[in-house]
């Protein structure tokens, strides 16, 4: 499943490609895939079940959650899939719900039960499951938890078909926003009843004052035996409009480099100005929806090219000088 060579270095070196910013959470995610998998094969030869340690990965809408998870599945060639929080919640066959996703893993694996198996399952919108005392909502959020407890451990499901699937070594990833998070953990100050003196690393200090605790998950809602079963957690980062510019152009399937190559297929060169992605950063700031909207915004943007090359054989060259100004066409006969 992990070649030797394939270290956390090596993942992040990855991630790096196609995911912008975010060092600190793609190191820990790195570090927890390499564990994972390494623990997969250790257990596997030694004949014995390995200690799974899921994650949870928490920062606003849109700053790339889904998109490393995906990345990484794809690095490592394994099964991926995503299932809704929100959904789960709103359903009264929670089980069959679950069940779902396990059998959209097995239909990614090909039908290949031991490659799904060893798949990662990402559970977007987790803190939309906490318990707020007086909401009808809240009791659906605390009874997913709990059905999502069991195989978030690790327990053979049996599918409706007969098959049976193992979720021993599933990575289940869980993501959310936590809007609120911080203001609670800002009431909490320093160690509690641990002592600490003027010889302690401050920096090691800053971090693990900084870090998310079962405990503070706890008091935003959810259930301490839920988050026992997501013991590695990362942050991130909101996306500044440097960021969003960044994204825009430099990974390797960029929204940009996606349209300069279909348009090159048709030996048409597309020049994109500088300023034109950090207009389209500011919308995205403004529209306050993190690398989400960014496509949505370029697409809007290339819609009346798109429209007219192809019927202009003639056009070499579409140059875009202003999110707010028409794009301007270069033809073979132009001196």
């Amino acid at each position: 499943m992990l070649a030797k060579e394939v270290t956390p270095s090596v993942i992040v070196r990855y991630l790096d490609q196609y995911v912008i910013g975010q060092e600190n959470a793609k190191k820990i995610l790195a570090v927890a895939v390499y564990t994972h998998y390494r623990k997969i094969a250790s257990a596997a030869s030694r004949r014995s079940v390995a200690a799974k340690s899921n994650v949870l990965l928490i920062g606003s809408s849109g700053t790339g959650k889904t998109l490393v998870c995906e990345t990484l599945s794809r690095m490592l060639g394994v099964p991926f899939v995503t299932a809704d929080a929100t959904s789960l919640a709103q359903t009264r066959y929670v089980n069959d719900e679950i069940e779902a996703v396990l059998l959209r893993l097995l239909e990614r694996a090909g039908d290949d039960l031991r490659k799904a198996q060893c798949g990662i399952v990402f559970i977007d919108e987790i803190d939309k499951l906490k318990a707020s005392p007086g909401l009808q909502r809240a009791a659906s959020g605390e009874s997913v938890q709990h059905a999502l407890l069991k195989i978030m451990e690790g327990a053979p499901v049996r599918m409706k078909d007969g098959r049976c699937i193992d979720t021993t070594n599933i990575l289940f990833i869980c993501g959310g926003a936590f809007v609120g998070l911080d203001e609670l953990m800002a009431k909490r100050r320093g160690f509690g009843f641990i002592a600490t003196s003027a010889n302690d690393n401050q920096a090691i200090l800053d971090r693990l004052n900084r870090r998310v605790k079962p405990t503070d998950l706890a008091e935003y809602g959810l259930i301490p035996e839920f988050t026992g079963r997501l013991p590695i957690v990362a942050r991130f980062d909101d996306l500044d409009k440097a960021m969003l510019v960044r994204i825009i152009s430099e990974p390797k399937d960029s929204i940009y480099r996606q349209y300069a190559d279909l348009l090159q297929a048709d030996g048409v060169e597309l020049v994109v100005a500088p300023r034109v992605f950090e207009q389209i950063a500011e919308l995205a700031v403004e529209y306050r929806a993190g690398g989400r909207s960014l496509r949505g915004i370029f697409e809007e943007l290339m819609t009346p090219v798109l429209y007219l090359v192809p019927d202009d054989p003639g056009i070499i060259r579409v140059e875009i000088a202003s999110l707010f100004e028409e794009a301007r066409y270069l033809r073979k006969h132009a001196s």
